[in-house]
This record gives structure tokens, C-alpha cells and sequence, in this order.
């Protein structure tokens, strides 16, 4: 049995235009919406589990804060610049290629693709995944290669806690 948790980075500036993408921050809604999805999530956390991010900045700051909250062990959490995309089909392949000792993954990158991932693998159609939303999908098998056609368990955003 395998459980993806999907999480889109918080809301980012586009304030200074000279930043390239990878580098934007988060806007403060980022940082407030990041902690209500953490405490929502806490409900149904339960370790251990593995941690992969998008190297952008807007994803890494989200995922470190839900590193910290989460007392995630360094072990437990990387960091690849192959996330940084918004193909679902590059996404789906890091995904795939985790090692199959890990259960739970929770994976931070960026739209399209997640929103794309979240309707492709889980059985509950979302419009969109918000920024710092999140779906958590079990699928019925022992190997990250063979996820499909997964059950979507919650959705998680910031608008359902404000």
C-alpha cells in the first residue's frame, strides 16, 4: 500500500519582475495559508514519512515549513530540481521512481502538473489545486512504479480553514 501526499507551494510574489521564477518567495498568504494546512494535516499524520521538493524557492519554503512542523528528519528529506516542473508526465516519472520502502511521500511542486497528477492518479476531480492545497491518494500496491487509479482520501485548502 502506497499514500501520496500532494502539495502545491504556497502563494508566491511576483513582486520583484527581475527574479527569475525559480527564485520568487512566498507573498505572507503563502506563510499564513502553509500554516493552516499544516494543522489540518496533523490530523492525519502519522510517520514516517518521506519528504521530496522542487528546488524552487516558493516550494522549498513551503516544504521546510512543514519539515519543521513535522520534526522530519534531514534523512527524510530531499530536495530535486527535476521537480521543478510543470509537466505532469515528468512529475508522474519522479514519482514512479521512488524507492518502494517508502509508503508515504509527500511531494511540493507546482501547477499545472500536480493539479494534472492529483486528476490523473485519485478518483475525485479537482478544478484546480490551490496554491498550498493538498490531496492525499492510497493506492493498492507495493510499488511506486505501479501507482494508478488511487483513492482520493482528503483534499486539504487554505479557503476550507479561513
Amino acid at each position: 500500500m502506497k499514500k501520496l501526499i500532494v502539495v502545491r507551494h504556497g502563494k508566491s510574489s511576483w513582486k520583484d519582475e527581475s527574479l527569475a521564477d525559480h527564485d520568487r518567495p512566498l507573498k505572507k498568504r503563502g506563510f499564513r495559508d502553509a500554516k493552516l494546512i499544516i494543522s489540518a494535516f496533523k490530523l492525519y499524520y502519522q510517520p514516517p514519512l518521506k519528504v521530496i521538493s522542487s528546488s524552487a524557492n516558493r516550494a522549498l519554503t513551503t516544504a521546510n515549513m512543514f519539515k519543521e512542523e513535522l520534526k522530519i528528519d534531514d534523512e527524510d528529506f530531499k530536495v530535486l530540481k527535476s521537480l521543478y516542473t510543470f509537466n505532469v508526465q515528468d512529475l508522474l516519472e519522479v514519482i514512479k521512481g521512488q524507492p518502494d520502502d517508502t509508503d508515504k511521500l509527500m511531494v511540493f511542486g507546482h501547477n499545472p502538473a500536480m493539479t494534472q497528477l492529483v486528476n490523473f492518479l485519485g478518483d475525485n476531480y479537482l478544478e484546480n489545486l490551490p496554491t498550498t492545497g493538498m490531496a492525499i491518494i492510497d493506492f493498492e500496491c507495493d510499488r511506486w512504479s505501479e501507482i494508478a487509479n488511487g483513492k482520493t482520501l482528503v483534499t486539504l485548502f487554505p479557503k476550507m480553514f479561513k
